[in-house]
């Protein structure tokens, strides 16, 4: 009897045993990341020129890497340097114009309007004395009444003369209305204005890229009109590089913006990107078909980019990637937080 009661002990003993081993082998292990899987994504800029005219070259072609500030494509630049030089001659005239106003009469001017006053006052002087004299003659019945008039006439027509040769030399002396100043300034204002237009369209002329990236598209030829709605270049920018995943809601908990994260590639088997969290969507919307789960299809999750560090720009447009969002950073910023 004792012996069956030792061999019934034994036997649960080992199974409970053989229960516990199973239970430690087969029991849920805590994840130590979240993996999501995505494309790489990156922006694309069209560029038009800004104005309308003939291409006379285009210096670059699909594929293509450019940097900032580099000429893709020029104008024909023919009508614009002829409006430059036109512009820059009336600048120029009225610029003297201007001048010649803060200036004021010269002193040759002043001395001309002088002497001009100074002649008229000798001839109201020599008429005054010849209309005394016909006036005494006529008084003795020696002069006729028609050289007593003809004597007036000539001496109210030296004052006339002398009082507008005065208001001329008062002009000279006084010098150039403030009025007149303003308007011939801004005359001048207007043609620089005009000049600046036509450097600003001269340097439209050449369409230059405006950062890093790669020419993705060449939609001009040599000897085309290009016109400001229709883009010469389609350009993809190499960074920032994201990775457009989606997060379910359990597990949006866990992610935050500034996460570190490692970005894998099929292309790539034995490499990892580095990247981090850049967005997370503010609102939830159903799975996009283009995630690889099944079991996600009909879930409920958020978009997040996670930015890719690829200085020998490696990953292109499209390139499936998984990413690995290792959930010990994200305790490590909590307890920071």
């Amino acid at each position: 009897m004792k012996r069956t009661l030792f061999i019934a002990a034994a036997v649960i003993g080992l199974g409970a045993v053989v229960a516990l081993g199973l239970w430690m082998v087969f029991q849920p292990k805590a994840a130590t990341e979240i993996t999501l899987y995505g494309n790489i994504d990156l922006r694309e800029v069209e560029l038009p020129f800004n104005d309308s005219e003939r291409i006379e070259a285009v210096l670059v072609n699909e594929g293509d890497q450019v940097v900032t500030g580099q000429v893709l494509a020029r104008l024909d630049t023919g009508r614009l340097n002829a409006q430059a030089a036109q512009a820059a001659a009336q600048v120029a005239a009225q610029l003297q114009a201007v001048d010649k106003l803060h200036s004021g009469s010269r002193p040759e001017e002043i001395a001309q309007a002088r002497a001009n006053v100074a002649q008229t006052q000798a001839d109201v002087d020599a008429t005054r004395t010849n209309f005394d004299r016909a006036m005494t003659l006529s008084q003795s019945a020696a002069g006729s009444r028609q050289d007593l008039d003809n004597a007036r006439q000539a001496t109210e027509s030296a004052a006339a003369r002398l009082e507008v040769n005065k208001q001329a030399l008062r002009l000279q002396l006084v010098g150039p209305r403030r009025e007149d100043i303003a308007q011939a300034e801004a005359l001048l204002d207007g043609y620089r204005a005009q000049y600046t237009l036509v450097q600003l369209e001269l340097a439209d002329a050449q369409l230059i890229a405006p950062m890093n990236g790669v020419v993705r598209s060449r939609l001009v030829e040599p000897g085309e009109i290009v016109t400001p709605q229709k883009a010469a270049f389609s350009l993809a920018i190499n960074d920032p590089k994201w990775v457009r995943a989606y997060v379910t809601e359990t597990d949006l908990g866990h992610v935050h913006p500034g996460m570190k994260a490692v970005v894998t590639a099929d292309a790539f088997p034995n490499r990892g990107f580095e990247g981090w969290v850049g967005f997370i969507s503010p609102v939830a919307e159903f799975t996009p078909k283009t995630v690889q789960t099944t079991d996600l299809r009909t879930s409920l999750v958020y978009e997040i980019r996670v930015f890719v560090k690829d200085p020998d720009d490696d990953l292109r447009q499209g390139m499936p990637t998984t990413v690995h969002l290792p959930l010990a950073a994200t305790a490590n910023a909590a307890g920071h937080g």
